[in-house]
């Protein structure tokens, strides 16, 4: 029994010394593979950024391979006494994650993502895209991987003894964690400090989560908040557009310009829904659809105000908006506007409550809007309208203008108001009782501001055609996204919960001087107004992939689009003509069919979602691209 003891002992103590010897070759292995990251990240110019880099390309490796001995093959030693069997179940958990590093090392250099579940789909997906033609390559790199880690085993099993007398594993071990400690202490500095060549290698390799200690730092007093947010606004002025390109290039105009210009007349409606443009709820905007430019199977850019109205103005997914208004960049639209002459009028029943608008959008535009305190959404809107006619009154004639009117009452349905009397077909043609927060009052109160507005933009439309304004003027209207009535089934109510059409399809009319009237029955998204104004009205000669990820909506007739994107930073929606994919920031996903039920078959087509993944990493820099 001793004797048994003895040698099980024995066995253990020496598959653990050839598994530390084993883990050890690996780390350099595993650490000139990862070369490849530091490659497509970019060498960092500063002495810091470069000693974490190189901190964090030993310490990271180390850790990650040794956590993998830890966790499975060590408690292994003491149950696989065999040491052929113990070898080859080492060798097989290297070479998968030697495997899985590569595999990681792909997405990151063509995708900027990180190994996660859509990854794997991507991957083993059957439709013939590159990226399934290099996971093909795969079944010759395996097994050259493991012949290499079968021969590594090998010779450290027959070298064991001399390897054994050497006593470097301490050193080796304590150069492993220095540099893993010091790694995460200098990220503690540079994040409590804003030292951004250090803080945007926070995702450049696998797994990592660099520490930050900004609470603990400011309770032990090493860390003034006050300081920290005044350093932060200075290097946001500072740093300019380093984060994104927007856009990717300067713009260049045609040199055969009209003489005359078009205005523009942008109306946003908040939270109106498309199927709301009908003759029964909005007879007049219905009608002036019919003879215009109707958009039927249009998108906004989100499910909530904030993306909405930045896919609008500035024709990029929501994902780049708190880039944008970090580094405080002025919509190309607006700015061409202006370098062209127009004057501004901008008229907002709720004085642009959303951020978006102040921070972004109208930043620099907003000192002579006027101030509506009239707590009524209904009368404010009316207001609205009324200093908006009478500024156009007052334009000159010869020189041109940009108007945005923001209504709101349609958001305040449930206020009541002027246009609580006035028109109530859901409760002509209800069925049963109605109580104050049922769905058939709730949505009736919702159609009755519907039918209201209409009353208030069609009398604007009739003001501006009467004055002979409408004849050279380009008129937008349309919303920021829709509304929900749980018509789902999914207890979804309001916006901002779900991405049904519901609340994704809005309304889009646009008046165009000299054009017929047509109803496109293609997809189209708030993504697509910013080329459409800057080619054909503003006479932009830059292709549109310069600065905005929209189409000219005069020529998706041609070109129809296949897929149209919504969302914002925590997860984006890829609309399709039989489902919906919803993919969050971690690369989880799930399918829904066109009545927006869940099909936990459905798998993501590859090849529109890597086009999604590249049009959301395009307008970054490069290094944010690799850093992100």
């Amino acid at each position: 029994m001793v004797d048994s003891g003895n040698s099980y002992r024995d066995k253990v103590s020496r598959l653990v010394s050839w598994g530390h010897w084993f883990t050890f070759f690996n780390i350099i292995v595993v650490m000139l593979i990862g070369i490849r990251y530091v490659y497509s990240s970019g060498w960092p110019e500063t002495t810091l950024a470069q000693a974490y880099q190189l901190l964090t390309w030993i310490g990271h490796f180390g850790f990650l391979v040794f956590a993998l001995y830890i966790l499975i093959v060590f408690p292994a030693s003491f149950v696989l006494v065999s040491q052929r069997l113990m070898r080859l179940f080492a060798i097989v958990v290297s070479t998968l994650g030697i495997t899985m590093l590569l595999v990681d090392i792909y997405a990151y250099e063509n995708l900027h993502l990180h190994f996660n579940l859509l990854v794997w789909e991507l991957l083993i997906s059957g439709e013939n895209t590159t990226i399934n033609t290099h996971w093909q390559t795969l079944f010759i790199v395996v097994p050259v991987i493991f012949l290499f880690e079968v021969g590594i085993s090998e010779w450290i099993w027959r070298n064991l003894r001399k390897l054994s007398r050497k006593k470097v594993g301490f050193p080796i071990a304590m150069v492993f964690a220095l540099c893993f400690a010091g790694s995460h202490l200098i990220h503690i500095w540079a994040d409590a400090f804003l030292y951004s060549p250090v803080t945007s290698q926070r995702s450049n390799f696998p797994l990592s989560y660099p520490m930050t200690a900004k609470t603990f730092m400011e309770k032990h007093g090493f860390l003034n908040r006050q300081e920290y947010q005044k350093r932060r606004e200075e290097q946001i002025k500072k740093q300019g557009n380093q984060e994104v390109l927007y856009p990717l290039e300067p713009l260049t105009y045609s040199e055969d310009r009209s003489l005359s210009k078009n205005n523009l007349l942008i109306i946003l409606v908040d939270d109106l829904r498309a199927d709301m443009l009908n003759p029964i709820v909005m007879p007049g905007m219905d009608n002036f659809a019919d003879n215009n430019l109707r958009f039927k199977k249009h998108y906004s850019s989100s499910n909530d105000s904030m993306a909405g109205i930045f896919g609008l103005f500035y024709g990029l997914p929501g994902n780049y908006a708190r880039s944008i208004r970090n580094e405080g960049l002025e919509p190309e639209l607006l700015k061409t506007l202006k370098n062209q002459g127009y004057d501004f009028g901008i008229f907002s029943s709720n004085n642009l409550e959303d951020p978006i608008y102040y921070q972004s959008v109208f930043s620099d535009s907003l000192k002579t809007m006027p101030t509506i305190n009239q707590p009524d959404a209904s009368l404010a809107d009316k207001k609205a309208v009324e200093l908006l006619q009478n500024w156009v009154g007052e334009k000159d004639a010869k020189k041109p203008w940009f108007g945005f009117l923001q209504l709101s009452s349609v958001s305040q349905y449930e206020q009541g108001g002027e246009y609580k009397k006035p028109f109530s077909p859901s409760l002509e043609h209800s069925e049963g009782s109605v109580t104050k927060y049922s769905p058939i009052l709730l949505k009736n109160s919702y159609n009755n501001a519907a039918h209201y507005t209409d009353s208030l933009v069609t009398g604007l439309l009739d003001n501006l055609k009467q004055s002979g304004v409408l004849d050279n003027t380009i008129v937008v209207f349309t919303s920021d996204h829709g509304i929900e009535f749980n018509e789902t089934g999914s207890n979804s109510w309001g916006s901002n919960s779900n991405y049904s059409q519901y609340q994704l399809r809005v309304p889009m009319v646009i008046h165009w001087p000299k054009q017929d009237s047509l109803a496109m029955k293609d997809y189209s998204s708030h993504l697509d107004l910013v080329p459409t104004l800057m080619e054909s009205m503003l006479d932009v000669s830059s292709p549109a992939y310069l600065y905005t990820s929209g189409k000219n909506m005069f020529e998706l007739s041609q070109t129809p689009r296949k897929w149209v994107i919504a969302g914002d930073s925590r997860d984006i929606a890829v609309i399709q003509k039989d489902n919906v994919t919803i993919v969050d920031k971690f690369g989880n996903y799930h399918v829904y069919d066109n009545n927006y039920k869940l099909q936990p078959q459905g798998k993501p087509q590859v090849s529109v979602l890597i086009q999604v993944m590249h049009e959301l990493k395009r307008f970054y820099s490069q290094h944010q691209q690799n850093s992100g």
